[in-house]
Parts: structure tokens; C-alpha cells; sequence
């Protein structure tokens, strides 16, 4: 089975569900146990993990990471139909990240010979869940699923991600004054001052800074709940705020300037580091250096908007960049991925691996997992 007729096969469950979760965490694990690849799966908040490793033994060797998840965000039923139009697959999931995850699996098929370099394919349940701890990344570092170097599959069109912002999610209240609904000049509308609050989010200090990568922090209100009966004017309104903020930025920060509005109370959700690996890095180099296409200094050109699981590898000490193949519409209605690029990105991390063992650069960390 190549790698498209893989995505596709992966594409067809519907993993924004348990029960689609867990169908395709058996049949990923029954894809691999046929190839002569040992497969472990295991459970954590009660979703699948899956864990693969080939390559060298455990010892004083290089140790790389596939990362990848099976989940995706809800979708509508025809997305999770497969559908081909010329070199472009459709469907939930085609994107970010079942089409790159599709081709880890096949490219650690081919690694399970060479005995230069250690490899973990590593699969998580929970990467678009908007609950920040206790993850299943988390969970795998602390199994002792680390190394030298992590690749997490998310979509990059075969460019490395070595930047990725990170997360300040908020929950703010703003209050107001109640009143009859035909007689809304008596009252102060909670609703409306929160629409208010957040553009003045928009416009603060900290949203017009830029990075090399960046042009901007990015800020996204996704949720806002106010008011109770139609014919009463709201007297509060709570919003959920999502800041994806820049390398070098400081979460405390942001969070001070947001509190210092008036008639707003301020809660912190959560918050994740970004992600950020040295373009110098000896392994960021020779997977530049494995794609077909470009120089490598193209290759390394990317930072990604959204936060990463790759985080849960860099706190633990082990570099991790984001590289996945080339399409578009991810979380959105017409979700693609290349078909062609799905070969080049399985190719790549192949040549990658090898790279490894032809350079045989000195290990930092020595793994028994």
C-alpha cells in the first residue's frame, strides 16, 4: 500500500470521535504488525498511543523521532469520504496530518533494516484538543520516547519549522448592567463591551511586534457566551481569547496589559512555550539536505502559526522541528494534500535517517526506550 492509498484508508475514520479514534489506532497498529514492525499500544485520559521503534538497537546510537497524531478537528461526514482530483487528496485530516502520517509509517517500514540509527514512530490522540496538560506527547517523554532529534508531521509544504509561537489562551469577564430589553440606553451591554474589549486586544502593544519569522502574534476570539433572556440587556459576558504569541515575547506580559482594561476580569486558561530549534542544528542541516528540491538554506524557512507538540520534545532537551508535506485548507472545508509530495516526504525522511548513519553525529542523549 503507497502512501496516498494509506492517507486515504486513514482519511476514512472519523478521529474527532473516540470510537473513530480507536478504530484507527487498531488498524495502524495491524498496518505495521504485518510489515514485521513491533508495535506497542498503549492507553493515557483514556485515548490510544501508539509507539513503534526499529532501526539499531538500544546503545550508543542516533536516535530519531517520528511524531505524528491520528486526531482531527470535527469535520462534515462527506470529508471523511476520500475524495482524488488530479494530484490533490480531500478529506478531513488530509493535511494535518493523516497524508504525513500515512508516509512516517511507510518510511519507517523502510528504516526497520539499516542498523545505523534508532527510530521511534510515535502517534498521539490528543493534538487538537484544547486541553494544555497532561498530553499524550507529555505522556510519551515521560516513557522515555526521546533521542537526538524529533520530526512532528504537521504541515509545512516540505519546509522545516523551526519556530513555532506559543499559547496564551484567556477566559475574560466583562461585566456591565442589566436592563429591559426595550429600554436598552438605562443598561450597559456586557456583549457589546466585550466586542469591544477584544479589538482593543487587537490593537495593543504586543500585537503590532514582528520577529524573522513572524509578521505579527496572532489573536483569535473562540468562544464568547452572554446573556441569558432576549429581552434583558446583558450584564456580563465571558470570551475566550486565543494569543499564539511570538518567540521572545512574554505571556506575563500580554496577560498584564489585557487585565489593566477596565470592568474585566482576566483568567488565564493556559499557556505553552513556543518552539524555537537553531537553524545551525547539525540534524536540521541534513534534513534540509534530504529534500529534493531547493537549497537547503530554503529548506530552512519556516515558522509555523499554530503551537506545537514538538514543545513536549524541546522541554524534555531534544530538538524538534515540524516538516510535512505540501497541500492546503487545514481545519477548513476543502482540506488537500499533494499525493506527489506524500512520495517526496516519505522519501526524504528516509534519506534523512540515512544521512544520520553516513555522518554518524556524536549523540547527546542515550535512550533505552
Amino acid at each position: 500500500m503507497q502512501e496516498h492509498a494509506l492517507a486515504e484508508r486513514l482519511i476514512t475514520y472519523d478521529t474527532c470521535t473516540l470510537e473513530g479514534i480507536q478504530s484507527a489506532a487498531g488498524f495502524i497498529k495491524g498496518w505495521l504488525e504485518s510489515r514485521d514492525v513491533d508495535v506497542s499500544v498503549g492507553s493515557h485520559n483514556g485515548l490510544p498511543v501508539i509507539a513503534a521503534t526499529v532501526g539499531a538497537p538500544a546503545g550508543n546510537v542516533p536516535t530519531v523521532i517520528f511524531h505524528g497524531h491520528l486526531d482531527v478537528v470535527p469535520g462534515r461526514p462527506e470529508q471523511f469520504v476520500p475524495r482524488i482530483d488530479g494530484e490533490r487528496l480531500f478529506g478531513r485530516g488530509a493535511y494535518d496530518m493523516k497524508g504525513g502520517l500515512a508516509s512516517m509509517m511507510v518510511a519507517t517500514r523502510d528504516l526497520a533494516d539499516q542498523d545505523a540509527v534508532r527510530v521511534h514512530l510515535v502517534i498521539v490522540s490528543d493534538e487538537e484538543s484544547d486541553e494544555i496538560t497532561q498530553r499524550g506527547s507529555d505522556y510519551l517523554v515521560e516513557q522515555g520516547y526521546t533521542g537526538d532529534f524529533a520530526i512532528t508531521g504537521e504541515p509545512t509544504d516540505l519546509h522545516i519549522g523551526v519556530q513555532a509561537k506559543g499559547v496564551l489562551a484567556m477566559r475574560i469577564e466583562v461585566s456591565g448592567k442589566s436592563a429591559h430589553g426595550s429600554t436598552p440606553w438605562l443598561g450597559d451591554n456586557a456583549v457589546l463591551k466585550a466586542i469591544d474589549v477584544f479589538r482593543q486586544i487587537e490593537s495593543m502593544p504586543f500585537s503590532r511586534e514582528s520577529s524573522e519569522f513572524f509578521d505579527r502574534p496572532s489573536i483569535s476570539l473562540g468562544r464568547i457566551m452572554g446573556g441569558d433572556v432576549i429581552n434583558k440587556v446583558p450584564d456580563l459576558c465571558a470570551m475566550d481569547v486565543d494569543v499564539r504569541y511570538l518567540p521572545g515575547q512574554n505571556p506575563q506580559e500580554i496577560l498584564s496589559q489585557v487585565r489593566a482594561l477596565p470592568d474585566v476580569e482576566v483568567t488565564k486558561v493556559f499557556t505553552r512555550d513556543p518552539a524555537m530549534v537553531e537553524r545551525s542544528n547539525p540534524y536540521v542541516q541534513l534534513l534540509a539536505s534530504a529534500v529534493a528540491e531547493g537549497t537547503p538554506a530554503e529548506r530552512i524557512s519556516v515558522g509555523r502559526d499554530g503551537a506545537s507538540d514538538a514543545i513536549s520534545f524541546i522541554e524534555a532537551g531534544v530538538p524538534a522541528v515540524e516538516f510535512g508535506p505540501e497541500g492546503a485548507g487545514h481545519h477548513g472545508p476543502e482540506e488537500w494534500v499533494s499525493i506527489p509530495s506524500l512520495s517526496r516526504y516519505r522519501t526524504a525522511l528516509v534519506e534523512f535517517v540515512h544521512l544520520i548513519g553516513q555522518e554518524r553525529i556524536p549523540t547527546k542523549h542515550l535512550r533505552i526506550a
